[in-house]
């Protein structure tokens, strides 16, 4: 298993956090890199829920297999190269004085096959990129929306 985790303190309590992670079918609207995003289903939050995201040329299905309200929430990623397989990203929070940590962890399974190895490498480098994206997205949006809520 090919694994990368990428972190970062948010100002804002894990409630906060999870509200705009719960609202799956949405990251398009806090991600740049993503240029649409839909549910796939008529569940739009639980473990089951499902969802359509559009990056560049390639189309990706998430589906969730962790749902636990401002802890954890884990999702399969379908729709990547079929010598990479199926990825999982989990978001996970940890309330911090001085906020929350939030940690996404990206995991891409590997086999004992090098071309498979080095494959499963270099798609993680380029998730580990879109999880900085993802995480200074999150935090952007929680702060927009906090503000909002004291307008």
């Amino acid at each position: 298993m090919a694994a990368h985790s990428t972190s970062i303190t948010i100002n804002a309590s894990p409630e906060e956090i999870w509200e705009v992670l719960a609202d799956f079918a949405a990251i398009s609207t806090w991600v740049p890199m993503i240029q649409h995003s839909c549910s796939l289903s008529g569940q739009t939050s639980g473990v089951g829920a499902c969802r359509r995201v559009q990056i560049a040329q390639q189309a990706l299905v998430e589906t969730v297999t962790i749902w636990e309200p401002n802890a954890s929430l884990a999702y399969t990623i379908d729709g990547m190269p079929p010598i990479v397989g199926t990825a999982t990203n989990t978001w996970t929070m940890q309330p911090q004085a001085n906020g929350t940590l939030v940690m996404l962890t990206t995991e891409i399974p590997t086999a004992w096959n090098p071309v498979q190895r080095l494959a499963a490498s270099k798609a993680l480098e380029r998730m580990s990129i879109a999880s900085t994206f993802m995480t200074t997205g999150l935090r952007q949006e929680v702060t927009r929306r906090k503000k909002e809520v004291r307008q």
